[in-house]
């Protein structure tokens, strides 16, 4: 069957106008995946969640009718949705849902709309109310006779300003009043989600104090537009028990996605708890196109005291039932291991999981990519923690300086050389993890330790500008026969 993909579309309106206190409300869930930020031509992504919650204006003729309800979302979930009209005359004795699939899609939303269907060679077929899209597609006209087409090339369509491109429910409902009335629709969808974008530039100089900046970065990926919704997000991890649904590609084609922009809001949203999640409901209303990532701030920008870290550690803990008495035990890797860097503060309020950008003005002015970290749900006045990577300019090199091994004790002395190629000194913190065997003793050490476990000692080394230290120290390990467990 021959049909070209154009709707043509002669005036205004998609969706039953809703007044201001029936706005749409979408609470929008946190999303970690990346996927779903990624505009790569996928019209619908299955990652995300959302709960939406709308009210549909229909005309009931009282009795048993057939209703539908087109510009669902594609990736919405059919066994959680719900259609409630008020009062307990009208009952929902069935509904169907229809998903969005490109031209037929589209025309399935249309269902109930009065159409021209337009031929291969652009002569008028038909006219009247839509029944049924598809093939074949079905119309009444005023007289109450149907019409059936098989063959046509467009649609002709008045009273409608865009076509939906998603899912269409049909709900066919029994008893009630004539009469127009309002219908409650709730439903969870994926295609939308959102998550913490932050933007940390830190102050020149060898101090450490940074502008944040806390932003809520929003998809939207469902199918469809949301437009003037009010606008809740939940912070935390709300268990769900179902997988998402499968990707689809639509035929039918979207606008290109809309780029990254700050919407209007005119004031930061207002945080709330919800049981054990966060909550933040946008004081005013937004825009969300289909295929866009929207970013609206959190909080007002501030200034924060934070903390850079530079850190050698070897990683190696002992596991076993034995001492290691081998001289040469192979535990760190021959080209060394990299001094890494990461940056701590203090969260001056809740702050959902997300990224964060670390930048730094360069000479020219502009303000450079440091680094970008993973930061985790993180609540007021605990530590935010963001690794940055391995510094360029410092270096680590570890060498056994003395070994000896007894029946019941082994000695051993190490020397790590830090350097230090930039043009500033740098503090080194070292975190030695004796891995021979569980019970051990500091026996001496060129750099007192700052910390001291049952696992793990610390050092902090300052390295000059352009230069180099020696930390060197011995362990003694010691342990009694009755202490070494079955080989």
């Amino acid at each position: 069957m021959r049909r070209t993909l154009v709707l043509a579309i002669a005036c205004a309106v998609a969706l039953p106008a809703f007044a201001a206190d029936e706005r749409t409300a979408l609470t929008l869930y946190r999303a970690d995946s990346d996927q779903l930020f990624q505009t790569d031509g996928d019209a619908v992504s299955p990652d995300g969640y959302a709960v939406v919650h709308e009210r549909r204006a229909f005309d009931l003729k009282g009795g048993t009718q057939d209703l539908s309800i087109g510009g669902l979302p594609a990736a919405l979930d059919s066994e959680a949705l719900t259609l409630r009209f008020p009062g307990k005359g009208t009952r929902v004795v069935s509904q169907r849902l229809l998903l969005g699939q490109g031209f037929d899609g589209a025309v399935a939303g249309l269902v109930g709309q009065t159409v021209q269907v337009v031929g291969p060679g652009g002569q008028d077929l038909a006219w009247g109310t839509l029944v049924q899209g598809g093939n074949p597609m079905v119309l009444r006209d005023k007289t109450g006779a149907l019409t059936i087409v098989r063959e046509y090339a467009a649609l002709r369509v008045t009273g409608v300003d865009t076509v939906a491109r998603g899912s269409t429910l049909q709900v066919r409902v029994d008893g009630g009043s004539a009469g127009n009335s309002t219908a409650q629709l709730d439903y969870p969808t994926s295609g939308l989600g959102w998550r913490g974008a932050y933007v940390a530039t830190l102050a020149a100089g060898n101090g450490c104090s940074m502008a944040f900046d806390a932003n809520a970065s929003i998809a939207n990926r469902s199918g469809r537009d949301w437009k003037d919704v009010s606008l809740k997000l939940v912070a935390g991890d709300a268990r769900r028990a179902k997988s998402a649904p499968a990707p689809r590609r639509m035929a039918l084609a979207a606008p290109a996605p809309a780029a990254m922009g700050f919407s209007e809001a005119s004031s930061n949203p207002t945080p709330a708890t919800l049981g054990d999640l966060r909550t933040y409901t946008l004081r005013t209303p937004v825009d969300l196109p289909d295929g866009s990532v929207t970013q609206t701030p959190l909080y007002d920008s501030r200034t924060l005291a934070c903390e850079r870290e530079a850190t050698y550690e070897t990683g190696a803990r002992f596991y076993g039932n034995a001492p290691n008495v081998e001289r040469n035990m192979n535990l760190f890797p021959p080209d060394g291991i990299p001094v890494s860097t990461s940056m701590k503060f203090k969260a001056f309020d809740s702050l959902p999981a997300g990224y964060v950008r670390v930048m730094l003005a360069d000479r020219d002015g502009n303000a450079e990519l440091l680094a970008e970290g993973r930061l985790n749900d993180t609540a007021k006045n605990e530590d935010a923690i963001l690794q940055l990577g391995n510094a360029f300019d410092l270096r680590a090199k570890r060498e056994q300086t003395s070994f000896t091994a007894a029946p019941h004790q082994i000695d051993e002395g190490t020397r790590i050389t830090l350097t230090n190629a930039g043009d500033s000194s740098r503090v080194i913190t070292v975190r030695e993890n004796p891995s021979r065997w569980r019970v051990w003793s500091l026996v001496s050490s060129s750099v007192k330790p700052t910390k001291s476990t049952s696992e793990q000692l610390e050092f902090k080394v300052e390295v000059p500008a352009h230069g180099s230290t020696n930390l060197d120290f011995a362990v003694r390990y010691t342990w009694t026969d009755a202490e070494i467990g079955p080989r």
